[in-house]
């Protein structure tokens, strides 16, 4: 199992450079060239994501993102540390009874549509203590 392990700070220029680093681990791993576009895209949104998050909580943290080259098999974890509430309860950082909660909440939830409009095996995991997006795709290797 070879894993690349990237870390970068929460700013959208960083963004880029994570998604070619996950196009050009992918395609060493073997996923299917017609399938680059979408890994491109997926972990572009997934970063994208990690990095609002990171921004609206004031977060200092990097955002991580994990290349996992496993037996016909490649995935990409893309983990922050931003907290997320319970259903129902305000998103952090957004005053109470503010638009923000609702704002924050449709745009979540609109880069978690893209990223299973584009990829077939999605996990999302979100806590108190952050989240994680991990997406799996098979390989030909």
């Amino acid at each position: 199992m070879a894993t690349v392990e990237l870390r970068f700070s929460a700013l959208p220029e960083h963004v880029r450079t994570a998604r070619l680093v996950a196009a050009a681990v992918a395609r060493r791993a073997g996923v299917d060239e017609a399938v680059l576009d979408e890994v491109r895209l997926a972990v572009g949104e997934a970063c994208t994501r990690a990095v609002g998050l990171h921004q609206a909580a004031a977060i200092p943290a990097p955002v991580r993102v994990a290349l996992v080259e496993e037996e016909k098999q490649f995935s990409i974890e893309v983990g922050d540390e931003a907290p997320r509430s319970a259903p129902g309860e305000r998103v952090p950082g957004a005053p109470p009874g503010s638009g923000e909660d609702l704002e924050a909440e449709g745009e979540d939830e609109m880069g978690l549509a893209v990223i299973s409009g584009l990829v077939d095996d999605v996990e999302v995991t979100a806590g108190e203590n952050g989240g994680s997006i991990r997406m799996t795709w098979p390989t030909t290797a």
